[in-house]
């Protein structure tokens, strides 16, 4: 039978106005922090839940297949939404915008999202997308404000690459895709290698080869338990260590400082100056303390941790007609609230039973 997780927890009237009594208006440039004194710089926004790869780690095709209920369109922020509610984080000090999925290409208005967006004052937007539909959106979406493009890409070996998307990708497309951004000059590229040991592990030195040079920024990733569908197992992880000493055996490597504090990959460049490579290890070396995320889902459903539980959903209230201090209100109390610190924990966690109830990756985004 098809199914949809129960994900989200939804606030009522009561709920949201108590949680904001006490705050009125914030100035334009008001921080706020949460628990650990982490302040709000950074919005993920996923503008949908379905995506055309099944991507073992993230959407395995067992679970979503051909009957999977997703959410119905309906449901789905507009652009005029997503626009509003970035803005209403801008006011609490959120800088970069990152648009995802799902697949955010799938979108029939990302173009209008995007361009959007980018009405927003000083504001750094990219766009993470698994780049099978980007050769020819590419254009459009760098006229609309489109800053930077980060592409998943987890081997350049066309039956690796078949099998991590869940037989429905195409490396011919992505690479096409990478060419066509390179081209309009969404720079720069990033590159996201999801790592598994025994999958794909054996081609990581051919994809850092054919890249070097090339201006294109690879970053592996930790394989993660984001959600609890994706069957996650500690012993499938290679640590971003292992991967590093394997890289720098073959070409030498030296650590640069990050561009901004917070920032998730782990910065080398090549000796011999052929660019760059990152590492982003959410399970060997966590990075909670430093994390200033929040992420906004496609329904309106606001999550303050990659591995959440449960989230807030705004979206009634958007459309019930809620000022923009009530949801400011609600927003800076949500994340003045926040203790979120999973992967520090993650080791006492995989002792325990495993919870049931974290969020998948493909409702918040990546």
């Amino acid at each position: 039978m098809a199914r949809r997780e129960n994900q989200t927890y939804l606030m009522g009237w009561g709920s949201i106005f108590e949680m904001s009594s006490s705050v009125t208006q914030l100035a334009a440039s008001g921080d706020v922090q949460d628990t650990w004194h982490r302040p709000l710089r950074d919005l993920r926004i996923s503008v949908i839940d379905r995506c055309n790869y099944r991507c073992p780690y993230c959407m395995p095709d067992e679970v979503y297949g051909d009957g999977y209920e997703f959410l119905p369109r309906r449901h789905w922020l507009t652009p005029g939404e997503i626009k509003r509610v970035a803005g209403l984080f801008m006011q609490l000090g959120v800088t970069k915008l990152r648009v995802t999925g799902g697949e955010p290409l799938l979108r029939k208005d990302i173009v209008e999202i995007v361009s959007g967006l980018k009405e927003l004052p000083g504001l750094d937007l990219a766009l993470t997308t698994n780049g099978a539909l980007l050769a020819g959106l590419a254009g459009e979406l760098k006229a609309a404000g489109l800053n930077r493009i980060t592409i998943s890409l987890d081997s350049l070996d066309d039956a690796v690459f078949k099998q991590m998307s869940g037989e429905k990708g195409n490396i011919t497309n992505v690479l096409e895709g990478i060419e066509a951004a390179r081209i309009v000059g969404l720079s720069p590229i990033k590159l996201n290698v999801v790592v598994q040991k025994g999958k794909n592990d054996h081609t990581v030195l051919d994809l850092v080869d054919h890249f070097r040079g090339s201006g294109a920024i690879v970053r592996f990733i930790e394989y993660m338990d984001v959600g609890t569908l994706n069957g996650w197992r500690l012993d499938e992880v290679v640590t971003s260590k292992v991967l590093m000493e394997q890289i720098d055996e073959r070409w030498s490597l030296k650590p640069v400082e990050p561009n901004y504090r917070g920032e998730v990959a782990q910065r080398y460049v090549f000796e011999d100056g052929q660019g760059e490579i990152g590492f982003i290890s959410s399970v060997s070396e966590p990075f909670c303390g430093d994390c200033h995320r929040a992420r906004l889902s496609a329904d309106g459903t606001i999550y303050t941790c990659l591995f959440a539980k449960q989230g807030i959903c705004v979206r009634e209230q958007l459309r019930a007609g809620a000022s923009d201090a009530d949801l400011i209100g609600l927003l800076q109390n949500l994340w003045r609230h926040r203790t979120d610190r999973y992967s520090e924990q993650r080791g006492k966690e995989t002792t325990k039973k495993v919870s049931k109830s974290r969020i998948e990756m493909y409702r918040m985004g990546g």
